[in-house]
C-alpha cells in the first residue's frame, strides 16, 4: 500500500511558486520524487512500482563479510587445536633413542637387480661408543665452537634455521641441514627423511624432547658418539684411530679443531682430498675458540695444522671384482647431484643396480685373465675389459672391471683406455648414409693406397687386396683403403661427430687425428657400449647407469634412474649400418660368433701395431663389448705377444671371448631380428664423387666374398669362406678349415715422434 505525502516549501511559497514535494511511502521503501519529472533522466516519469533504498546493500555486504570472519578465525582455531594435539601426541610418543640405535640404522646396502641379492655396504659401523668423561675439554669445545657456538645458552632448536632449510629444501635447493647441535643428533636419527615437512617436524619435536630430558654435556656426548667423520668413522673415537692413530682421549687440541673443522664434509674436506680446505677449516676453528675464551692468545698462535696418517684401505666389501659395482655405485649417484659422499655413507640407504647377477658372474668367468682358459691363452700382464648394456635404457647388465678393486682401482670397463681400431668404422659409415650415399656405391679396396696429408701408404690388413668393393663388404671385411676414401669426403672430424653424437667422449675422440676413422684414439669400454647403444637402439641415445633405485630406510623413493632416450640419428640410417655389420658376423672378420646362434651385428677392432683387439656386437636388446690390450710397465701400450692356442693378435680373442658370454646370455632369449632398413642414397654419394662415382655401382665384389650370397648361410658357425667359424682380424690360411693361423699380420710401421702428418700410415688393424 502506497500513501502519498504532500510538502510545500515555504521559500517556494514567498516567491509566488508552489511546488509540491511528494513522498511515496509503502511497506518496504520509501522515496522522493518529484512530480513529473523521471530524476534519472530528468524526462517524463516512467510510472513504475517503487524502489528499493540503495542505504539496504553495504548492510548486506557487511553482514556476507561477518560470516566469512567467523568461519575463518573458526577454521584457524580447529588448526590451532589440531596441531597443538598433534605436537602433543608426537611429544609424548616420540622415543629419544639411544648412540646404539642410531648407528644401527645408518648402514647403506647395495643390492643387484633382484632387489634382494646384496653386493656389499658403504660405510661398514667403525664406530666405539665411548664415555665422555676421559675426554679432554677441549675436544667438546672445539665442536662447539665449530658447529654450535651458542649451545650452552640455546634451548637446542632453531625454528628460523628449520623453516629456511625447509624452504630451501622442498624448492628445489641444496640440501641444508640443522643448525644447532641438537637438531644435527636428531637429524641423524631421522636421517634421510630431514628434508621433507613431517622430517622436520619430528627432528625438531625430538630435539626438543631432548634439550627437556639431557643436560647439554650429556647431548653433547651423544652426538659426539654418533657423528660422522669421514674414512668410515662414526664417532670421535674412530675417527682419532682413523686420522691419528690414537685413541680419542689422546688427542690433541689442534688435532680436536681439526676433526672439528671437517664435521660439515668430512669425505669431501679430509686434509687427504682437500688439504687446502681443511686448513682453512682447522683455522676457523682455532680462531673461534680464541674468541669464546676457550683458549688463550698464545695457544692459538701455536696451533699448528696437525699431520694426518694415510687413508686406509676401503673395508672388506670392496674386496674382489665387487668392489667396482659399488666404486661405479657411489661414483654415479654422486655424479648425480643427489647426493653427497657423505649421504651415501651415512644415509642408510637401499640401493638397487641393474647388474644382473648370473650375467654379472658369466662376464666375470669369461673375461678374467685369471681364468683357466684365459691365463693358457694370454700373456701375463695382458688386459681385459668387458661391459653389457641394455639399449632400449641404458642400463648395464654386467661388466668387468678388473679381479681385485682393493688390488687395483683402476676399473677396465670405465676408466681404462684403449685404442679402439676399426670398432671406429660404423660411425664413417652412418655419417656417409646421412650424407645421403649409397651402400652399394663401389670403391677401391686394394692395399696400399695413397691419400692426401699422408706421407705413407694405408694399407690393409695383411696388405689384402680387395678390388672394387662395396660398403656392405668394406664393412663385413674392415678394408682399411675404403673407408679412408670416406673420411676423405666426411673430413675427420664429422666422423669424430658423428660418434660424439652416439655418445663417445669428445674428449678421447676429439677428431683431430687423421686416422681418427681407422680409431686410432685411446677410449674406455663404456664409452664404445654407450655409442653403439644408441646405434642398437634405432638412433635413439640412452644414458648407461648402473643404478636403478634408492629408497631410504622408511621405503620412500629418492632416486630413480634416467631411462629416457634422446633421438640423434634417423632409424633408417642406422637400420642401414646395423644391416652392414651384420656381414661382419654372416661372412666377415668374426664369423665364430655365428656359433651363439642369434642374429647379430658387429664389428672387429686392432689397433695400430697391434696394441689392442675389440668386438662389439650387438641384437635389438643386448650390447656386449669385450676388448684385449697390452700395457707397460708404465703405462703405455705395448704390442700384443702372440697369443697360444691359435688366435690372431687382433681382434680375434675378444670374439671368442664375445662368442663364449653371448652363447650362454641369450641361451634362453628368443631370436630378435633387426629392421628392415631401406637404402634411399645415391650410388656415388650426392655429388657422384664417391668411390668409383655414379656409373659403377656394385651388390658383389667380382675378385672377393660376396655379401648377398653369404649372407644367406643361416646362423650354424660354419665359415663361408674356409674357416671354421674362428676367423677374426688375423687373416687365416686358406683351404685349411681350421680357422687358425701361422703368419704375423702385417701391421705395417710405427708412429713417428713427428706431427700427425708424418705418422707411418701402414694401418693393418680391422
Amino acid at each position: 500500500m502506497v500513501r502519498e505525502n504532500r510538502r510545500v516549501s515555504a521559500r517556494s511559497i514567498g516567491s509566488g511558486r508552489v511546488k509540491v514535494r511528494r513522498t511515496y511511502t509503502n511497506t518496504r521503501n520509501t522515496f522522493n520524487q518529484t512530480p513529473g519529472k523521471n530524476l534519472k533522466t530528468g524526462g517524463p516519469s516512467n510510472k513504475r512500482g517503487p524502489k528499493r533504498d540503495p542505504r539496504e546493500q553495504p548492510k548486506r555486504k557487511r553482514s556476507l563479510l561477518g560470516r566469512i570472519l567467523r568461519w575463518a578465525l573458526g577454521i584457524i582455531a580447529l588448526l590451532i587445536l589440531a596441531g597443538a594435539g598433534t605436537f602433543a601426541y608426537l611429544y609424548a610418543t616420540i622415543e629419544i633413542p639411544l648412540p646404539e640405535k642410531i648407528a644401527m640404522a645408518e648402514k647403506t646396502k647395495v643390492y643387484y637387480n633382484d632387489g634382494s641379492t646384496e653386493i656389499g655396504s658403504f660405510a661398514t659401523q667403525n664406530r666405539e661408543i665411548i664415555s665422555c668423561e676421559a675426554l679432554p675439554k677441549y675436544v667438546g669445545e672445539s665442536i662447539v665452537a665449530s658447529e654450535n657456538q651458542t649451545f650452552y645458552k640455546d634451548t637446542g632448536v632453531d625454528f628460523k634455521g628449520i623453516a629456511r632449510a625447509l624452504l630451501n629444501n622442498v624448492s628445489g635447493g641444496s640440501r641444508q641441514g640443522a643448525s644447532t647441535i641438537t637438531q644435527q643428533y636428531a637429524e641423524r636419527y631421522y636421517m634421510g627423511d630431514t628434508h621433507s615437512y613431517s622430517g622436520k617436524v619430528h627432528e625438531a619435536i625430538l630435539a626438543m624432547k631432548i634439550t627437556k630430558s639431557q643436560d647439554k654435556d650429556t647431548v653433547l656426548c651423544n652426538y659426539m658418539n654418533t657423528i660422522y667423520l669421514g674414512r668410515g668413522a662414526y664417532g670421535i673415537e674412530a675417527a682419532s684411530k682413523a686420522y691419528f692413530n690414537k685413541d680419542a682421549k689422546d688427542l690433541t687440541m689442534p688435532e680436536a679443531a681439526m676433526l672439528s673443522g671437517i664435521i660439515p664434509a668430512p669425505s669431501a674436506w679430509d686434509p687427504a682430498v682437500n688439504p687446502k680446505r681443511a686448513e682453512q677449516r682447522f683455522t676457523r676453528v682455532i680462531g673461534i675458540m680464541e674468541k669464546q675464551g676457550y683458549i688463550s692468545e698464545q695457544d692459538a698462535k701455536a696451533a699448528q695444522m696437525p699431520q694426518t696418517i694415510p687413508v686406509q684401505s676401503q673395508q672388506s666389501s670392496y674386496k674382489g671384482p665387487n668392489g667396482y659395482i659399488l666404486q661405479m655405485v657411489r661414483d654415479e649417484l654422486i655424479g648425480s647431484g643427489n647426493f653427497t659422499p657423505d649421504d651415501i655413507d651415512s644415509g642408510g640407504y637401499t640401493i638397487v643396480t641393474t647388474i644382473d647377477k648370473g650375467k654379472q658372474e658369466l662376464m666375470h668367468n669369461t673375461a678374467s685373465p685369471s681364468t683357466p682358459e684365459n691365463s693358457k691363452t694370454l700373456s701375463q700382464g695382458m688386459q681385459t675389459g668387458a661391459m653389457s648394456v641394455n639399449p632400449k635404457d641404458g642400463s648395464i647388465i654386467a661388466f668387468y672391471g678388473g679381479d681385485d678393486y682393493l688390488t687395483k682401482q683402476l676399473n677396465n670397463a670405465t676408466q681404462a683406455t684403449y685404442e679402439l681400431g676399426s670398432t671406429m668404422k660404423p660411425f664413417a659409415l652412418l655419417a656417409a648414409v646421412q650424407d645421403g650415399v649409397n651402400l652399394n656405391t663401389t670403391f677401391n679396396g686394394n692395399s696400399p693406397r695413397t691419400y692426401n696429408g699422408i706421407a705413407q701408404p694405408v694399407k690393409n690388413f695383411g696388405n689384402e687386396q680387395f678390388g672394387y668393393t662395396n660398403l656392405y663388404n668394406a664393412t663385413a671385411h674392415s678394408v682399411n683403403t675404403v673407408y679412408m676414401d670416406l673420411q676423405g669426403h666426411l673430413t675427420a672430424k664429422k666422423v669424430a661427430q658423428t660418434a660424439q653424437a652416439a655418445g663417445m667422449n669428445p674428449k678421447l675422440v676429439p677428431g683431430d687425428n687423421p686416422f681418427t676413422v681407422l680409431g686410432n684414439d685411446g677410449v674406455h669400454v663404456s664409452d664404445v657400449a654407450q655409442a653403439y647403444a644408441t646405434i642398437a637402439n634405432q638412433g635413439n641415445k640412452p644414458t648407461l647407469h648402473i643404478v636403478a633405485s634408492v629408497k631410504d630406510s622408511n621405503g620412500k623413493d629418492m632416486y630413480r634412474a634416467p631411462t629416457d632416450s634422446e633421438r640423434v640419428f634417423n632409424a633408417n640410417d642406422t637400420a642401414l649400418v646395423a644391416k652392414a655389420m651384420t656381414g661382419t658376423v654372416q661372412f666377415g672378420t668374426a664369423t665364430e660368433v655365428r656359433k651363439v646362434g642369434k642374429t647379430i651385428a658387429g664389428k672387429t677392432g686392432t689397433a695400430n701395431d697391434s696394441t689392442a683387439g675389440s668386438f662389439v656386437g650387438f641384437t635389438p636388446s643386448m650390447v656386449t663389448v669385450f676388448a684385449m690390450w697390452n700395457p707397460g710397465a708404465d703405462g703405455k701400450p705395448q704390442e700384443i705377444p702372440p697369443l697360444r692356442g691359435g688366435y690372431g693378435s687382433g681382434a680375434q680373442y675378444p670374439a671368442h671371448l664375445f662368442t663364449e658370454y653371448m652363447k650362454q646370455a641369450l641361451a634362453d632369449q628368443p631370436n630378435e631380428t633387426f629392421p628392415v632398413a631401406h637404402d634411399d642414397g645415391k650410388i656415388g654419394g650426392p655429388d657422384g664423387t664417391w668411390g668409383s662415382g655414379g656409373g659403377r655401382s656394385s651388390n658383389s665384389n667380382s675378385n672377393r666374398r660376396n655379401y648377398q650370397n653369404n649372407n644367406q648361410n643361416s646362423s650354424n658357425g660354419q665359415s663361408t669362406n674356409g674357416n671354421d667359424g674362428g676367423s677374426g682380424d688375423a687373416k687365416t690360411n686358406k683351404g685349411d678349415g681350421t680357422g687358425a693361423t701361422n703368419q704375423t699380420p702385417d701391421n705395417g710401421g710405427h708412429e713417428s715422434n713427428g706431427g700427425p702428418e708424418q705418422q707411418q700410415a701402414n694401418r693393418g688393424g680391422q
